[in-house]
């Protein structure tokens, strides 16, 4: 188990440093989490495939666009074309609007959100096809932006911004898709649970030739009373072949 958790921590680990580094690991960050983790070389290939799964490319960013959908490309686009309407910075006056963001100025932490938006849009896209549409990462990307700027005054210097920021974006970013994959996931229990008790109904239903009760499936089948009330409720009492106060 520890060996487990070991890889899938490390792992993990490896999967943030290519997105720190713009959508890609080289083959010595790989071989090196290998060899701490004593992969043997199919290990290795498994790696190099979850990798590849989470968007990561090997020596090189991998082409995000043919992970996108037609409604994604056509959001970036039009999106794209707003952010080309934003001022431009020079590396001197961007680190300057860092070292007043971190003082709190509000004008310099405008500024700053204005810097950093685009890479919101590249963030966003390196976590395209994970079940979340790019526009409602970017959305959250933009509100942990708007509230990272007010969080700066603890670094150090102007360098660390960019960084800290883009820490924080994919943070929100992780958590939104952690958020909806576990609604996505109750859901699909939800609607296995219901379809279960529906066919047994339906085939007990068939048998005795009317519908039947609840008290009838708990005895004719090895389903439990609060997994049929449950079903029952999720479905809005519309399962047909079960008798109900409302059917």
């Amino acid at each position: 188990m520890k060996d487990e958790q070991a890889f899938v921590r490390r792992i993990e680990e490896l999967v943030a440093l290519g997105r720190e580094q713009g959508g890609m690991v080289t083959t010595d960050q790989v071989e090196e989490a290998a060899m701490e983790l004593s992969l043997p070389v199919s290990g290795l290939n498994a790696v190099y495939d979850y990798l590849k799964g989470k968007k990561i490319g090997i020596g090189e960013a991998m082409d995000i666009e043919e992970a996108l959908s037609k409604e994604d490309r056509d959001y970036l686009k039009i999106y794209f074309e707003e952010l080309a309407e934003l001022a431009e910075y020079s590396e001197g006056e961007k680190e300057a609007h860092y070292i007043s963001a971190m003082a709190g100025d509000l004008t310099a932490q405008t500024k700053v959100i204005e810097i950093m938006l685009p890479q919101v849009v590249d963030i966003a896209r390196l976590y395209a096809d994970q079940g979340v549409p790019v526009e409602d990462l970017i959305g959250e990307g933009n509100v942990a932006l708007s509230a990272g700027v007010t969080m700066l005054g603890a670094l150090d210097s102007g360098k660390e911004v960019p960084g800290a920021l883009a820490g924080m974006i994919m943070n929100a970013m992780e958590q939104l898709i952690g958020e909806e994959n576990d609604i996505r996931g109750r859901d699909e229990k939800i609607v296995s649970k219901v379809n279960k008790v529906a066919d047994a109904a339906a085939e007990l239903a068939e048998e005795l030739g009317r519908k039947v009760t609840i008290d009838e499936l708990v005895s004719e089948t090895k389903l439990s009373r609060k997994t049929i009330e449950d079903a029952i409720r999720f479905s809005g009492e519309k399962i047909e072949d079960i008798e109900t106060a409302n059917n």
